[in-house]
């Protein structure tokens, strides 16, 4: 089951990458960073981790590789970055705030509110964080 979750990731941000204008000869690599990062995601679940920790732990590696990606074949790291986080943008989680909304379950819509804001945000801080150790790094010039 995880190897079709892993490859419907690869295809998902292999076609959301087209959408957006991702140009032909990086969209394996942009596919393959959506696909590791669910992978990623999906290995940690069997640890214990919280929600909110395995998807700061796939954001990581996704800005990781997007970052490595981008200096080998000399492109912006967007191209990878922003198509390979797709999988792990919390969507589920949007509608069941506004499902739980709307049939008046006030207590799990506050719920997976506040759990979105916190993947949200830790999908965001393995960004910068990633982002910040590769600026440490560069080559100024």
């Amino acid at each position: 089951m995880m190897f079709v979750q892993v490859v419907g990731a690869f295809i998902a941000v292999v076609a959301f990458a087209v959408i957006i204008g991702v140009p032909r000869n990086f969209l394996g690599h942009a596919g393959l960073v959506g696909a590791v990062g669910w992978f990623v995601y999906l290995m940690l679940e069997s640890t214990g981790l919280s929600i909110v920790g395995r998807m700061f732990f796939a954001a990581l590696m996704v800005a990781l590789i997007s970052h490595s990606f981008a200096r080998l074949m000399k492109a912006p790291v967007t191209l990878f970055l922003i198509a390979g986080i797709l999988p792990l943008v919390p969507g589920v989680g949007m509608y069941r705030i506004v499902y739980n909304l709307i049939t008046n379950n006030n207590g799990l819509a506050a719920h997976y509110m506040n759990e979105t804001i916190q993947i949200a945000g830790m999908i965001a801080l393995a960004i910068f964080i990633m982002d910040t150790i590769f600026r440490m790094f560069q080559k100024k010039g």
